[in-house]
């Protein structure tokens, strides 16, 4: 007869950490940064923390609020002092958003996230506060600094998104040639401005004509008055 074995008791296993909604959106930002947003779901979390997903849901209610908790740490590293110092506000401003787009730009996913959800992290609301800041500083009213503050980072966020989620696309870099032959081949009878234009409607870098747009969109919003209906 074989010895018996001693019984083992579970007091002797390590204790879980108890669920918190900072612990459970510490572990998703894990998964993000490994295997990306698009494979962060409520089971792949619970199995990482080792409990249910149903015991998820008392921290946060549904996936697109842990969606929007995630993005919110990634926005943890815009580079907050970029909007300091004593360089000009346009381009403190504009190191403000280059810094906030760069972070989307690494993740496409957290990008699109940013442009359907209302937004109210702590580390967003910084990052606004600053560009608002700076807006003000810079000679609008507090309404018009509301109103391009809101242009401003929905042209950031979409211009991470388009950047962002062409550079993950396969034969990513083939893409601007293939514009250009398109662009070359395109009928003069049937689209005669577009033909003339040529690439022209390609020139230039991609930081060049980003800049143009920032510009155009603060002179615009410095040259326009505010409704007389607030």
């Amino acid at each position: 007869m074989s010895p018996r074995k001693a019984p083992v008791s579970r007091r002797e296993r390590p204790a879980k950490p108890a669920l918190s909604r900072e612990g459970i959106v510490t572990a998703a930002v894990g998964i993000t940064r490994t295997a990306g947003l698009d494979k962060l779901t409520m089971r792949r979390l619970a199995q990482e923390l080792d409990t249910g997903a149903a015991s998820l849901y008392v921290y946060v209610s549904d996936i697109e609020e842990l969606h929007a908790a995630v993005l919110d740490d990634f926005l943890g590293e815009v580079d907050l002092a970029a909007a300091e110092g004593p360089a000009d506000w346009r381009e403190r401003l504009r190191a403000l958003m280059d810094s906030y787009r760069a972070v989307l730009f690494e993740q496409p996913s957290l990008a699109r996230v940013a442009l359907v959800t209302r937004l109210s992290g702590p580390h967003y609301l910084r990052v606004v506060d600053a560009a608002l800041g700076l807006l003000v500083e810079g000679g609008l009213s507090d309404y018009g600094a509301a109103l391009a503050m809101d242009q401003l980072f929905l042209m950031a966020t979409a211009s991470a998104v388009e950047n962002g989620t062409r550079a993950t696309m396969p034969n990513a870099h083939r893409q601007h040639e293939t514009l250009i032959e398109e662009i070359d081949a395109i009928s003069a009878g049937e689209y005669p401005t577009i033909a003339r234009l040529g690439r022209t409607l390609v020139a230039g870098s991609a930081a060049g004509r980003a800049q143009w747009a920032f510009d155009a969109l603060l002179n615009g919003a410095l040259a326009t008055r505010d409704p007389e209906d607030l």
